[in-house]
């Protein structure tokens, strides 16, 4: 079923043209149309001329609605100063044209122009003859003449909501859209610091038992033959979380029974041990209740501890470190030390992005982190996180 208003929409001359020829078609009906008894007035001619005139000027209405309608009211008091009684025939191009001027124009302009035609057509037909039906010739062209004016204004307002509709959907859409470029953005920011974290890791623990393994390969075969298999399992790891995490972005569809749980603290004895076997003694110390953590603060938890012994393994001076995690009230505290030899500032990533990723992810979940160097030979990072999850600010890089 075509909708009307679309139709005329797509077809304005079309439609003007039919609305033409239908007013045009009441109008001369109105000028032949005599009463039982009435006598028919002088000039038929001329009130049929002025009466095409005034339906003619009706293709001007959409672009130019003032100026037709101060001519569509001209020819309507013409035709009334000769004598024809301003039937609703007659009126048809006056109310076509405050139709328009209504429907194009603001409510103001639409009521003083409507309002001078009104008095015009009224005046003119009222004329000198006050008799018994002046109400009837008074009240008639006027209400007929107001009608288009409501009507007008009634779709000017139907069209501006509508057009406002449209405007606030138009905007959700492109905020939808806006917002999930931010998150697919988000998303491949944690996916890289998570890439990041873990290969950074397990690499300079290889690195570190290769090292170890090579300078005792001679002196003591049997720890090397023991570290070299460590070596293996550290590299599998590392391949293993690789292959997991591209296996994530690959795949089409969610099947979280097939993903491993993110890690968190409840791994951290693997990841000493881990870095036991490549020659990091850690000294693990643990105050007050542990806590259950929130996913999201758990897993932040596990890589800043993970990056900051990553730096202790390829820059401790002894061989050594420090955990310590202390669970006091809505806080948990950790602080990671590790020896540096005297005057030499290896330990702080100057120019790297470890420091500033461990920075970004204690700030995400609304936790904060220091880097700090005491007296230029122990190397400490010391960050505090929230137990509960709250509104985090957002962090500038």
């Amino acid at each position: 079923m075509v909708n009307l208003d679309e139709y005329a929409e797509r077809h304005p001359w079309l439609t003007d043209t039919g609305v033409v020829l239908a007013v045009l078609g009441s109008g001369v009906l109105g000028v032949h149309l005599v009463g039982p008894g009435d006598s028919h007035p002088q000039d038929v001619w001329v009130a049929d001329a002025v009466t095409a005139l005034a339906c003619l000027s009706l293709f001007k209405a959409r672009e130019h609605p003032r100026v037709t309608v101060a001519a569509t009211t001209i020819c309507a008091v013409v035709t009334g100063s000769l004598g024809y009684l301003l039937t609703p025939l007659l009126l048809a191009p006056v109310m076509v044209a405050l139709y328009w001027l209504a429907v194009t124009t603001t409510s103001r302009t639409a009521w003083i122009y409507g309002g001078t035609t009104t008095v015009l057509v009224v005046v003119t037909a009222v004329g000198v003859n006050l008799d018994g039906t002046v109400a009837l010739r008074t009240i008639g062209p006027a209400l007929w003449l107001v009608l288009p004016l409501v009507m007008g204004s009634r779709s000017r307002l139907r069209h501006a909501y509508l057009g406002a509709v449209r405007a606030r959907a138009e905007h959700a859409e492109r905020t939808r859209e806006e917002e999930a470029r931010l998150r697919v953005t988000e998303e491949r920011m944690r996916i890289a610091r998570d890439l990041h974290d873990a290969v950074a890791h397990h690499m300079a623990v290889a690195n570190a038992q290769a090292g170890t393994a090579a300078h005792l390969l001679e002196s003591n075969p049997e720890l090397t033959k023991k570290i070299l298999a460590e070596l293996q399992i550290t590299t599998s790891s590392v391949m293993l979380e690789l292959r997991d995490t591209v296996g994530v972005l690959r795949q089409s569809s969610t099947d979280e029974e097939s993903l491993e749980p993110a890690p968190g603290l409840a791994r951290l004895p693997d990841l000493l041990e881990t870095c036991r076997s490549a020659g990091l003694t850690v000294d693990f110390e643990v105050v007050g209740e542990p806590q259950e953590l929130p996913a999201g603060i758990d897993l932040t938890a596990y890589r800043i501890i993970q990056e900051a012994l990553t730096n202790a393994t390829k820059y401790s001076a002894s061989g050594s470190a420090s955990l310590h995690l202390d669970y006091s009230g809505v806080r948990l505290t950790v602080t990671i030390t590790n020896e540096t030899s005297a005057g030499d500032d290896s330990g702080v990533d100057h120019r790297g992005y470890g420091i500033i990723g461990m920075r970004e992810r204690a700030r995400a979940v609304g936790g904060d982190l220091r880097v700090s160097e005491h007296q230029g030979d122990r190397f400490e990072v010391v960050f505090s996180l929230p137990t509960a999850r709250q509104s985090a600010p957002q962090a500038t890089p």
